[in-house]
C-alpha cells in the first residue's frame, strides 16, 4: 500500500510546526490508489453511476451484512430518501433526539410529518430509550435517531420499543460506520440505517451518502424516489458508455394512460427527485472502503490516546461514556464542561483555536432553539436538560486517522498548559 495523504498535502510531508500548522478536527485521507480509480473512470467516459456504483454498492452491503445498498450523492439525501420511503401519512409523528445534526431532524418536516423531541444521555450524548417510551402516542410511526460521534445507541431497548408499539426505526449511522454493539454493527438493527460519505466520516468519496436495509421493498422505493421517481429499479439496469445493461423489461411493461410497452426507464410511478452521486465519486469509495478496519482502529487508538490523557482532569469534564457492550468506531472524542469548572467552553475553545487546534460543537446542541425552528410545530416530551447542557459547555476534538503523533502530543501540551493553571490553583 502506498503512504497514507491529507487532502491538503499530497503525501502529508508538510512539516509540522507547533502553533503553525493547523491541526484539522477531520479530513480525507487516501493515497494514489483513489486518484488512479477516478482516472480510470475519467478515461472511461462515463461519469453517471454505473459500473463502480454497483460494486460500492455491493462491496458496502458485504460489508454491512445487508442486501440492499442503495447509494447517494450525500447522507443528508440519504436520510431524506430513508424516511421518504416508509410512506407515513401526513403529521404521522416521528420521534428523534432533541442534540443531533439538522439533517436527521429536517427529513421529518420535509416529508410532512411531525417531529416529537426528547432529551439525550448526558456522556453518550445519544437518545434515551426511556424517554422514547414516554413519547409514544397513538400517532407515532417511527423513530428516526443518530449514533452519536460513533457512540452506538441502546439499541436492543429501542428495537423492544419499536416491536411493542409496531414502530418503523431508521437508523442515522454517518457518524458511526463500524461501530458494534452486542458484536452486531449500527445501522443494521432498525429497518434502514444510512451513511454519510463527506470528508469528516469514516471513509469519503468528497460528498455521498447511502441507505441500506434487508427489506427488498423499501429499496425498491428509494431507487425510485433518488432517480426521479422513474419506474425502473432493476439493479441491473446500469447505464455504461451510455447503454443499458442487460435490461428485460423496458419496454416489456403497460401502464394505463401511457402507450403500451413505453420505455419503462421514463415512467414516472412516484414523485422523486434526482439524488445520485457520480461513478468518480463512487470508484474514490471503493478504494476508501478497503481501509476502512486500519481507518476504525486508527480514530480508536486516537480517542483512547485522548480518554487517557483526559481521566487526569475528570474534576473539570465530564468524559464520554458507552455501553460495556459497545465497541464504538469513534468519529470524534466529546467533552462536556462541568457545571463548577472554573472555565468556560468560550475560554478553552478559544484558546485551542489560538493555537491552531480545531475544535467543533457538538452539532446543534438543543435544536429547537436555533431560529431556522422558532415557527415550526415541535413536539417536546418532558424537559431538554441535557440538550440545553450540551449547547452550553459541549465540545469536541477530531481523532481521525490523519492526525500524526507530533500533532496530538502539541495537542495535549496545549491544554496541559491551560488546565494545570486551574489544577494547582
Amino acid at each position: 500500500m502506498l503512504p497514507l495523504v491529507s487532502i491538503k498535502s499530497n503525501m502529508r510531508k508538510d512539516k509540522f510546526i507547533p502553533g503553525k500548522t493547523k491541526i484539522q478536527y477531520a479530513g480525507a485521507y487516501y493515497d494514489d490508489s483513489e486518484v488512479e480509480a477516478v482516472l480510470n473512470v475519467l478515461r472511461h467516459g462515463w461519469l453517471g453511476i454505473g459500473k463502480k456504483a454497483r460494486e460500492f454498492e455491493e462491496g458496502f452491503g458485504k460489508f454491512l451484512g445487508l442486501k440492499e445498498t442503495i447509494v447517494t450523492n450525500s447522507g443528508s439525501s440519504a436520510n431524506l430518501l430513508a424516511l421518504a420511503a416508509l410512506g407515513l401519512k401526513r403529521n404521522s409523528e416521528v420521534i428523534t433526539a432533541a442534540t443531533g445534526f439538522p439533517t436527521t431532524f429536517n427529513p421529518i418536516l420535509q416529508n410532512n410529518l411531525a417531529p416529537v423531541v426528547v432529551d439525550i444521555e448526558m456522556g453518550s450524548y445519544n437518545i434515551s430509550p426511556e424517554l422514547i417510551r414516554k413519547a409514544v402516542s397513538k400517532k407515532t410511526k417511527a423513530i428516526l435517531l443518530a449514533h452519536t460521534l460513533g457512540n452506538p445507541c441502546r439499541m436492543d431497548e429501542i428495537m423492544a420499543i419499536a416491536a411493542r408499539y409496531n414502530l418503523r426505526v431508521i437508523e442515522d449511522n454517518c457518524d458511526a460506520l463500524g461501530s458494534k454493539l452486542h458484536g452486531k454493527l449500527t445501522g443494521t438493527f432498525g429497518d434502514m440505517g444510512t451513511s454519510s460519505f463527506y470528508v469528516a466520516h469514516h471513509i469519503t468519496m468528497g460528498e455521498g451518502g447511502a441507505v441500506y436495509t434487508d427489506d427488498l421493498s423499501l429499496a425498491q422505493k428509494i431507487r425510485s424516489l433518488r432517480d426521479w421517481g422513474r419506474s425502473c429499479v432493476c439493479k441491473t439496469c446500469v447505464v455504461i458508455n451510455n447503454r443499458d445493461a442487460r435490461c428485460n423489461i423496458r419496454y416489456g411493461t403497460s401502464f394505463r394512460d401511457l402507450p403500451l410497452g413505453y420505455d419503462n426507464r421514463y415512467v414516472y410511478t412516484s414523485i422523486g427527485y434526482n439524488l445520485k452521486p457520480t461513478e468518480m465519486q463512487c470508484a474514490f469509495g471503493l478504494e476508501q472502503l478497503k481501509r476502512l478496519p486500519l481507518f476504525i482502529d486508527k480514530r480508536n487508538e486516537n480517542f483512547n490516546i485522548f480518554y487517557a490523557f483526559f481521566k487526569n482532569y475528570e474534576e473539570f469534564f465530564i468524559l464520554p461514556a458507552w455501553d460495556n457492550l459497545a465497541r464504538p468506531a469513534w468519529f470524534a472524542f466529546p467533552l462536556t464542561i462541568r457545571d463548577n469548572s472554573p472555565f468556560k467552553r468560550k475560554e478553552i475553545v478559544g484558546f485551542l483555536e489560538k493555537n491552531n487546534i480545531e475544535t467543533r460543537l457538538l452539532f446543534a446542541g438543543n435544536i429547537t432553539r436555533h431560529p431556522a425552528y422558532k415557527k415550526t410545530k415541535i413536539k417536546v416530551c418532558g424537559r431538554l436538560k441535557n440538550a440545553d447542557k450540551v449547547m452550553e459547555d459541549t465540545f469536541f476534538l477530531g481523532v481521525w486517522p490523519g492526525l500524526r503523533a507530533q500533532e496530538l502530543r502539541f495537542v495535549m501540551q496545549a491544554l496541559k498548559r491551560f488546565l494545570d493553571k486551574y489544577a494547582h490553583a
